[in-house]
């Protein structure tokens, strides 16, 4: 069995956040760049969910993974794509 495929459109939209690619990238503007010794779930603008959401993802090594990633990678580099 194939597991699913998420992208950042659905990343933001399972976050509750907007998801259209021009919010994606104000979001992405507005938070970065992140501090290097920052795990992404402690980052100041997460929900408490979202936090949880983001962290058991990575620890899991979940479906969300690999996205949860590219969004961290996106926050450290200070712009979208």
């Amino acid at each position: 069995m194939e597991s699913p495929t998420h992208n950042l459109p659905s990343l933001f939209k399972q976050l509750g956040l907007p998801d259209e690619p021009v919010d994606i990238d104000k979001f992405i503007a507005t938070h970065s760049p992140l501090k290097p010794d920052l795990h992404l779930a402690d980052a100041f603008f997460w929900t408490k969910s979202q936090a949880e959401f983001l962290r058991d993802e990575i620890l899991d090594d979940a479906d969300w993974a690999e996205v949860v990633d590219q969004l961290n990678v996106m926050l450290r580099k200070g712009r979208a794509g």
